[in-house]
């Protein structure tokens, strides 16, 4: 047989209220002057003021360049302000895209070049060899799961590709994670990020990557997600819903060390040509894929509907995403959202070209992904 290695290792805090506990764990730690990174328009909110006011006894600074798509450049403005700081810690405040730049912020910060000489795929990748500063994440949206994953990623500032920091080194050491922290979340973005949240338990259980610890998680995410997001995007002060959704964009993210498929393959490109926010690009393009996957793998679609206890099989389980979709307000196509056919030809290049459909169930060429886009136009 086959040798696999498996790994669990983070710390998680989970629960209303877990944000005040920050303070005296980084007291404990070690730690008096930490960064928060998060994005611009949560540091004008009150959610920010508030959690900063109750990090008692530490000298704080606040970086707030995170701007739509995490970038590089914010990566290195993130190192600049730490250095500036004196700091000694990072704290992930926000959703994926700040928590993507939180993880490598201590990376740049203490390592020479430019963060994207760290991306796995690159020619001559530098190693993370120094000692990184000690980070916490607190995630405030529910979908990506950013804050106990093991890989971070920032977008190239000309051709907006997205590259990929890889390394346990960059866990945080403990996540904070506060369902309060998610009920000023509007509906729309809750139905984004919730879709994201759902798309990784998917598409990790469909993986033919052989990790059965993980698929587990990815079930019982899926059975969550498929539960508690209607409501979530109903009712924002739903606190169970939120923190089911919370729960779920965890398991998500610890589910897909198993790897993805061609959907986030699909998103990529959405989001490198298009500026698309990732959660909304999953949820454009799951139904058209899934429903293309169907007879590569028609037992784990049966499982897939039995968890989200939807009647008549695995065949029904794509017209189920449909009608979910409807329910929680993402209508329309690819066109609705701007997407036009002179895009098509950047997007199969670089969907193509992304690792994630490697391990999609059903093997995806070019010309796949050409009818993909064309399908969820």
């Amino acid at each position: 047989m086959t040798l696999h290695g498996f790994s669990f290792p983070t710390t998680i805090r989970f629960g209303a209220g877990a944000r005040k506990e920050v303070a005296k764990h980084l007291l404990d730690a070690g730690c008096k002057r930490p960064l928060i990174v998060t994005d611009r328009t949560l540091g004008a909110l009150p959610v920010l003021a508030e959690f900063r006011a109750g990090l008692s006894g530490l000298q704080v600074a606040v970086f707030d360049g995170v701007v739509g798509n995490p970038t590089c450049s914010q990566v290195m403005a993130g190192a600049a302000a730490f250095k500036a700081h004196g700091a000694d810690s990072i704290i992930g405040f926000g959703g994926g895209a700040a928590l993507d730049v939180a993880k490598v912020v201590g990376v740049a910060a203490t390592h020479e070049g430019n963060i994207l000489e760290y991306v796995w795929d690159h020619p001559q990748v530098r190693p993370i060899s120094a000692a990184l500063p000690y980070f916490v994440a607190l995630p405030t949206t529910s979908g990506t799961g950013s804050e106990v994953g093991r890989s971070s990623v920032v977008s190239e500032d000309d051709t907006h590709v997205k590259r990929t920091v890889f390394s346990p080194k960059i866990l945080a050491k403990a996540v904070f994670a506060d369902p309060e922290l998610s009920l000023g979340l509007p509906a729309h973005v809750t139905a984004a990020t919730g879709m994201d949240a759902l798309t990784h338990n998917v598409e990790s259980y469909l993986s033919p990557a052989y990790h059965p610890l993980c698929d587990g998680i990815a079930l019982e995410g899926t059975r969550i997600a498929a539960a508690a997001l209607e409501a979530a995007v109903r009712d924002g002060g739903n606190l169970q819903a939120r923190s089911d959704m919370m729960m779920s964009s965890m398991m998500g993210a610890i589910a897909f060390q198993k790897d993805l498929g061609a959907v986030h393959s699909c998103a990529h490109a959405l989001g490198a040509v298009c500026d698309m926010h990732h959660g909304l690009a999953n949820a454009l393009m799951i139904d058209t894929v899934m429903a293309w996957n169907h007879d590569a793998v028609p037992a784990k679609f049966d499982e897939l509907a039995h968890v989200c206890k939807v009647s008549g099989g695995g065949a029904a389980f794509v017209p189920w995403l449909r009608d979910l979709k409807g329910r929680i307000g993402i209508s329309g196509g690819l066109a609705a959202r701007g997407v036009k056919l002179e895009h098509l030809a950047r997007l199969v290049e670089i969907a193509t070209a992304d690792i994630c459909h490697q391990t999609n169930p059903r093997p995806c060429t070019a010309a796949d992904f050409e009818r993909l886009f064309l399908a969820a136009m």
